[in-house]
């Protein structure tokens, strides 16, 4: 029996949602392909009979623009420092930037091993992946190197058993059914801001986060209430959309995975209220969920 927790680190936007949905075989985290649309840490359990591996997606790593911004750093630079292995992201189908030189610049302060998985592999050729894999080599002493896509779920088998090589501890940290430490009003909020992050532009999804705020079942239905919250009456107006359009077209989605979730029928109530400047403000952060990691 092998078992141990494993981090997922890099740059915004580079895969390490649908990895790690990919990985544990179950949506644990949203996904979008904007970027910065992680912004908890959220544990995903991989469980087989002799071996468990506990997943940790964090908030992609960036210059901040904001308090919510420098939280969300501090949270994924925290999880690369109480975990057996790290995994570091990089889009192989990007040039090796600064941002990827920085991610890789703060793990060098740490002593545990770090797999290179060179993601999103189905955009290159043979002979463009082992350029890749020789330029990210001479950059940082990774322990090993693992080209995957984890949305063609290509080589991703290999990855789960180079990391058990690295793990020592031999104990379940988790029942076998367990997928994920998210609750349940975490994954309805999530479910929402994900299909806003979908259905919205690019300057509406980092103003805006989602907060469950109330969940009673009855035999037959499960009633759900979130909020959406916003910086600017503006954005309000643009989520509400036309008559109301864009906020049921989000309410239909989001429900549809809720469902599939809670496996029973969900009446869902989604109401937009705005917070001026929410992300700069320490006591909105807080009450949002949001960590302040030291």
């Amino acid at each position: 029996m092998k078992s141990g927790f494993v981090s997922l680190i890099g740059r915004p936007n580079v895969g390490k949602s649908t990895l790690l949905n990919t990985l544990v075989n179950a949506k644990v985290a949203i996904t979008s392909p904007k970027a910065q649309t992680t912004r908890n840490i959220i544990q995903g359990v991989y469980n087989q009979p002799d071996l468990q591996i506990v997943f940790v997606d964090t908030p992609g790593i960036h210059k901040p623009k904001s308090k919510l911004g420098k939280v969300l750093n501090k949270q994924a630079i925290s999880l690369s420092k109480d975990v057996d292995v790290i995994l570091f992201l990089a889009d192989a189908s990007q040039c090796l930037g600064e941002g990827d030189r920085y991610v890789m610049n703060v793990l060098k302060s740490s002593d545990i091993p770090v797999i290179l998985v060179l993601n999103k592999i189905d955009k290159l050729n043979k002979n463009q992946i082992l350029e890749k894999i020789a330029e990210y080599k001479d950059e940082y002493p990774f322990v090993e190197i693992v080209p995957t896509s984890a949305l063609k779920q290509d080589n991703t088998a290999r990855l789960i058993k180079v990391i058990s090589t690295y793990l020592t501890d031999n104990q379940k940290y988790f029942a076998d059914d367990y997928l994920t430490s998210n609750p349940t009003s975490f994954m309805i909020s999530e479910y929402v801001r994900e299909k806003l992050l979908l259905l919205t532009e690019e300057e509406v999804p980092h103003s805006i986060t989602c907060v469950t705020t109330d969940y009673k079942e009855t035999p037959k239905i499960i009633n759900v209430s979130v909020d959406i919250i916003v910086d600017r009456p503006s954005l309000k107006k643009i989520i509400i959309g036309k008559n109301g359009n864009m906020l049921k077209q989000v309410g239909i989605l989001a429900r549809q995975d809720i469902e599939s979730l809670l496996q029973k029928q969900v009446f869902l109530e989604l109401f937009v209220k705005v917070i001026p400047n929410w992300k700069d403000k320490e006591k909105y952060i807080k009450e949002l969920g949001f960590k302040d990691f030291e």
